[in-house]
């Protein structure tokens, strides 16, 4: 064909024209044809560190193309419609961790993303006739506490300030990269640094963050606190995606995980994001088109491609190649060098370090569409009130933290689970009809992987039927209003997500596998054994949630090279 003659060519340039505007619709295209097209980046996973990665590259005028298995990117953080009329956040479902640079970076707030605080923070039913809340008001917060102990009440100031402070250390460290153990001159000033900045600390401040980073949590807050209930209250956030108790030893970190982040400039806060969570990779969508990052859907890759010991494209399940300059992987650290590389090209002792990299965060999340809002019997009516409005937790006692990881490896999930309830239609009327609501229940103990070759797929039901017993307990007109249920067994979040052992953080957040050790001492600078192969997903620093950070950290060392 000559492409030189002036109909053709008029032709040619028709159809790229149509070709670039379908790429800039609001929605991802699916991979279309057999041509081999030579990128800069390739980009395996379309979920929110997927994309910010994207928009980075883009931004210094990179090619990239991002491959998503799924018919819609956005990977744990979508919205779907469960049951005709209800619609909520399928995996991910709360606004806190999300990184307030990436979201004026990427002009979220432009492409629509709206989030709004949680009126109350959370609220804590610990028998039929009491309960305890947290307030977006900390003196409220402190005369709730008060009714429980008022030495608690008395020390809430300085264990938010010590909180506060240790957070801070590790919100100067997201968007840095780590110290590569074994690396150059840039990772002795990285370490140099690191100690500097914790030079300012006082001793007690360096006691605390020690505390904070190697204890558990339960040994954490026996030394603060001496009611069982406002403990437990705090241990919640130990055990949130991680499969062990308050008592076990890390915890505490997963505890200071949490509350790091913020929400429209307030410290600590959390929200909701109008439209779900898939309101804030949507909005990301549109940035990384806007910017001519070319989105492909129904794309799952199963081979990285090496050549000459170097990455050099992938191999899509059809068989179809695409090859590029460097490709980066949002998928997990175990999923990526477990089932997308040949075993051929790295080393024993590697693979050895991938088979031992812990995941499984003992997390079973589940949808439901209420008729009415749950009646709790220390906080009684189905009318709107604020405690509807905020995180309502059931684990009213350490004792009961504990138990719920101790049957969960006794008997592959606890008798009483540890459930996390928000209700997003009571702030967002797009998710429900009128009159009804939508209920995200985020649930932990439950074991990655049952004994003895059982099968979530065989008792994924009666687990969560386990879960709704257990909060209508709490609030005895639950179950009855229960008009449909969207189920994600740790099964479940592993075939849908790619989420090896349902894991939520991509791998466990233990000391062993934070900062420089993640996911791997040696490659925590997000570049892999694999020259031109690199990792841009929560299995690097900082870790887990939905931050966007790992996601610019990674283009930003790719950009380097």
């Amino acid at each position: 064909m000559n492409a030189g003659s002036a109909p053709v060519k008029s032709l040619w340039n028709c159809g790229s024209l149509l070709f670039r505007e379908k790429l800039l619709q609001n929605r991802a295209v699916p991979y279309y044809n057999n041509k081999v097209v030579m990128q800069d980046v390739i980009i395996i996973g379309g979920g929110h560190n997927g994309l910010v990665c994207a928009c980075y590259l883009a931004r210094e005028g990179k090619k990239v193309t991002v491959l998503e298995r799924r018919s819609i990117v956005g990977g744990a953080a979508v919205t779907e419609e469960f049951h005709p009329g209800f619609r909520n956040s399928v995996a991910s479902y709360t606004v806190s961790l999300l990184n307030p640079k990436i979201i004026q970076d990427l002009r979220l707030h432009e492409h629509g993303l709206q989030v709004k605080l949680r009126p109350q923070s959370n609220f804590f039913p610990l028998s039929a006739c009491e309960s305890l809340s947290f307030h977006r008001g900390f003196a409220e917060t402190q005369a709730e506490i008060a009714r429980f102990s008022a030495r608690d009440a008395a020390v809430l100031p300085e264990f938010y300030a010590m909180l506060e402070t240790v957070a801070d250390v590790l919100r100067e460290e997201l968007l840095r990269t780590p110290p590569n153990v074994g690396g150059g001159l840039a990772d002795l000033v990285r370490a140099g640094s690191f100690g500097w900045r914790a030079k300012k600390l006082t001793m007690a401040q360096r006691r605390d963050a020690l505390d904070l980073f190697t204890k558990s949590a339960t040994d954490v807050l026996d030394a603060w606190f001496e009611n069982d209930h406002v403990k437990a209250a705090f241990a919640f956030d130990s055990i949130v995606g991680n499969y062990g108790a308050p008592s076990t030893p890390g915890s505490a970190y997963v505890l200071l995980h949490h509350v790091f982040g913020e929400v429209n400039g307030e410290k600590g806060a959390w929200g909701h994001a109008i439209g779900g969570m898939g309101a804030i990779t949507q909005a990301m969508l549109k940035e990384a088109q806007r910017l001519g990052v070319e989105v492909l859907t129904d794309a799952e890759v199963a081979e990285v491609l090496v050549e000459g010991g170097r990455a050099a494209g992938v191999r899509l399940a059809d068989g179809k190649q695409l090859k590029a300059a460097k490709v980066v992987s949002n998928v997990g650290p175990k999923l990526l060098f477990s089932q997308l590389i040949d075993q051929q090209h790295l080393s024993e002792e590697f693979q050895r370090r991938v088979r031992g990299f812990k995941v499984g965060s003992g997390t079973f999340r589940m949808n439901v569409a209420l008729s009415e809002l749950p009646d709790f019997t220390c906080r009684p009516g189905t009318q709107l009130q604020p405690h509807h409005q905020s995180g309502i937790v059931i684990g009213p006692s350490m004792d009961y933290l504990e138990q719920a990881y101790l049957d969960a490896k006794q008997f592959g999930w606890s008798k009483q689970p540890i459930v996390e309830i928000l209700i997003p239609s009571t702030v967002d009327d797009s998710l429900a009809p009128p009159g009804q609501h939508v209920a995200s229940l985020f649930c932990q103990q439950f074991a990655p992987q049952l004994a003895d070759g059982a099968s979530w797929d065989d008792h994924r039901e009666a687990a969560a039927d386990t879960i709704i017993d257990t909060v209508t307990r709490y609030a005895p007109n639950f179950r009855d209003s229960v008009i449909a249920r969207q189920i994600h067994s740790p099964l479940d979040l592993e075939r849908k997500f790619g989420l090896m052992g349902g894991d939520i953080f991509h791998g466990a957040l233990g000391l062993d596998q934070l900062w420089c050790n993640r996911p791997f001492m040696g490659h925590s600078d997000y570049r892999t054994p694999i020259p031109g192969l690199y990792i841009c997903g929560s299995g690097t620093h900082p870790g887990g949630g939905v931050t966007g950070v790992p996601g610019y950290n990674s283009a930003r060392e790719i950009l380097k090279d």
